[in-house]
């Protein structure tokens, strides 16, 4: 009867020298870095993933992964993106309140001056009252509060070129209250608006003429039909 030579066992672990290999490459990998290096290996080991919505500037650029270069970059470029709108609206908004307030030609200035010339007119005082107590508001709104109330106006261009501002209102005086009426042009090539008419209407008076483009016309053309000699006009 044979007797049966068993196989040698084979070794199911691996022998001393194959571990050591294993855990010497990571260790070689490190020595091998740059100091600078060392530093980014450890603190990308030691913090955690940099995001578009957690980056706060704080991890170096240098100490970035290419991943998370790419989300610093597209969150800075997104923030570069607002700031440029924001500025882009701030502009508009600035633009708007010198066109409708701030500019000499707007008809926040219009509506200014011609208060101030009511309260100076002895005919408005007449009809309205105290100057110190006249007032001066827009359109009737359902806001009761007269400071709330707009300026009713319209800007158009006719056939010629020509810029047309309209501006209505209304007054209130101790003894009365009216409603303004203002048309004024700018023509074609002019900087400045000229007035064709600037009146007041108040209920039970006769209309008040602040400026009148047509009578001034009609005067001047009814002057040079005639002419003076010896102080006295001829026609």
């Amino acid at each position: 009867m044979m007797n049966r030579i068993s196989a040698p066992a084979r070794h199911l672990h691996s022998s001393p020298t194959t571990t050591a290999k294993r855990i010497a490459r990571p260790l070689l990998f490190y020595q091998q870095l740059s100091p600078a290096a060392h530093r980014r290996y450890a603190t990308q080991q030691s913090r955690k993933a940099v995001t578009p919505f957690n980056d706060d500037g704080r991890v170096p650029w240098t100490h970035l992964s290419m991943g998370e270069k790419t989300g610093r970059a597209a969150q800075q470029t997104f923030n570069f993106g607002m700031v440029i709108v924001g500025l882009v609206l701030t502009g508009g908004v600035g633009y708007v309140l010198y066109q409708e307030v701030f500019s000499p030609d707007s008809k926040t200035a219009y509506f200014n001056r011609a208060v101030d010339r009511i309260k100076k007119d002895p005919r408005c005082l007449e009809v309205l009252g105290d100057a110190k107590k006249i007032t001066a508001y827009g359109e009737e709104t359902f806001n009761k509060w007269r400071r709330a109330r707009p300026i009713a106006s319209t800007l158009t261009k006719d056939g010629q070129g020509n810029e047309h501002l309209m501006i209505h209102f209304n007054v209130q005086g101790p003894k009365g209250g009216g409603v303004v009426q203002m048309h004024l042009i700018r023509r074609n090539g002019r900087e400045d608006f000229e007035y064709k008419y600037f009146f007041v209407d108040v209920r039970g008076h006769p209309r008040i003429y602040l400026e009148n483009a047509d009578a001034s016309l009609a005067a001047k053309k009814g002057d040079q039909k005639g002419f003076k000699m010896f102080g006295i006009k001829w026609t």
